[in-house]
């Protein structure tokens, strides 16, 4: 049998165990599954499309979950969203702007280059005053609060400058020695500041080209030196949520192609998929590319706008950070977050739902139920929250080329070494004469003991595997036998 590899359209298609194409297949730690469904949590949908979304935790480790619209901030308590926009009223936004929202302290920090930088340490937020409109806000080590993307009375719109606070204040932005508020500009590399991230000690930012490493260095040497990344001029970040934090290590995704970054040099991991990816998703909307962890599968669900997409985030790549292999995932995201929940016991389920069948549609060993367990969620286009941990419903992968140039050959099984069987599988045959010619359609043929019994001839078979209901799966084998020049 054939070591499954996963989504590889890049390489060539002869290579066995590869998977030219997959819906709904995400690669894990022993092999591939299908891949989980939302299921819907007892919070109420948001009144509009959600423009980021997180989890923060405070000082004495309780935890606020919010998520922002165009105009508004909500805070999620119990299932209602509780408007914490500034003084009750609505923000102006833009069309395309979104919130970035970071923790300092006890405070919750967000802003999206349009309002004023808000903060919150309990309650509704309110403005910052001094503090710079910005796109991207991020909290740093040694207790400062950066800002990238700026827009303020002094320097006004700057694409490519960043700010820091006062040390241990993120309500004084005066530049000062001694409190070691100051502001810069990135300008080693042309264009704005895509993303920004903390990177342990290090705070990272990311043009379209070019990756900075911001280091801190005291206030009296100006707090913050940064340096151009060597061997960066060709890895940097499509947009704001491109770019996420894997443990230790960033995820990119890039123009050219996808980059892990650990603080020293950014190394291209994404070989299989680069040229698909370009192909496949859309120029005019790439700069929305969302980059999400999960944590507990170790995966990066990359989302993106497809080319028929009029800016929904339609498509959906996968990449395994300990395996390297990718798999694919379609479904329509507009934020994402590591949902934390607050746990509960069977006395406290009525708090969700007033008998069984209404309960939530999550499986019951999800970390939903448990105090502090965390899942990947998202908002689906309906601006529902859903954990990403429903049951897969239906899901197929599609082999590479096996045969020969010079040889026919039979195809008369195949087989799918399976750890966890679906509810049922159908495989299809393919094939043609010879590579780069149209593929033709064969047989259909359902799982019958484990096996496929597809029949057809040609110099070379492709199979399709169809699969509804959750699996597992690690190797397959496709048999062929000679069948004349």
């Amino acid at each position: 049998m054939d070591k499954l590899l996963g989504f590889a359209p890049d390489v060539d298609p002869n290579t066995p165990g590869i998977m030219l194409d997959c819906d709904h297949i995400i690669p894990d730690e022993t092999g591939f599954a299908g891949a989980p469904t939302g299921a819907a949590t007892t919070a109420a949908a948001l009144p509009a499309a959600c423009r980021g979304a997180t989890v923060v935790t405070k000082l004495d480790e309780t935890r606020r979950l919010f998520a922002g619209t165009q105009t508004k901030l909500y805070e999620l308590t119990g299932t209602a969203w509780t408007d914490r926009s500034a003084g009750g009223g609505s923000y102006t936004g833009s069309t395309e702007s979104r919130w970035s929202i970071c923790q300092f302290g006890d405070t919750s920090i967000a802003s999206n280059l349009v309002d004023a930088m808000q903060g919150s340490t309990t309650g509704a937020f309110a403005a910052i005053a001094g503090a710079p409109k910005a796109k991207i806000v991020v909290s740093a080590s040694n207790n400062f609060v950066i800002a990238f993307d700026t827009n303020e009375g002094t320097f006004g719109v700057s694409h490519d400058r960043w700010w820091c606070c006062a040390q241990n204040n993120q309500t004084d932005w005066v530049p000062a020695v001694a409190t070691g508020a100051t502001t810069g500009r990135l300008v080693s590399v042309p264009g704005g500041i895509q993303a920004g991230l903390p990177l342990g000690d290090y705070v990272i930012a990311y043009k379209t080209r070019g990756v900075f490493l911001g280091s801190f260095v005291g206030s009296a040497s100006g707090t913050w030196a940064w340096t151009l990344v060597p061997g960066s001029n060709d890895c940097g970040a499509v947009g704001q949520e491109a770019v996420c934090d894997i443990g230790g290590t960033h995820f990119i995704v890039g123009d050219d192609d996808f980059w892990l970054f650990d603080g020293t040099r950014p190394v291209a991991v994404g070989a299989e998929v680069r040229a698909w990816f370009r192909n496949n998703s859309s120029q005019t909307y790439r700069y929305r590319t969302k980059a999400s962890f999960d944590r507990q599968r170790q995966l990066v669900w990359i989302n993106f706008a497809s080319r028929a997409s009029t800016g929904a985030l339609d498509r959906t790549l996968v990449f395994n950070v300990k395996t390297k292999r990718w798999g694919k995932s379609n479904f329509v995201m507009e934020a994402a977050l590591t949902f934390t929940a607050p746990g509960t016991v069977i006395d406290g389920l009525d708090a969700y739902a007033s008998t069984i069948d209404t309960l939530p549609d999550v499986p019951f060993d999800s970390q939903y139920w448990l105090s502090g367990g965390r899942a990947f969620a998202y908002f689906d286009a309906t601006h529902l929250l859903l954990l990403n941990n429903g049951a897969c419903e239906s899901s197929s992968y599609t082999t590479g080329d096996y045969g020969d140039d010079d040889t026919v050959t039979v195809l008369d099984r195949a087989r799918v070494r399976f750890t966890q069987a679906p509810t049922s599988a159908t495989a299809s045959g393919f094939w043609k004469m010879n590579e780069g010619e149209a593929l033709q359609g064969g047989p259909i043929e359902a799982m019958y003991d484990g096996r496929f019994d597809v029949r057809q001839s040609g110099r070379f078979h492709r199979v399709r595997f169809d699969m509804v209901g959750d699996h597992r799966e690690t190797a397959h084998a496709i048999r062929l036998f000679p069948d004349g020049e």
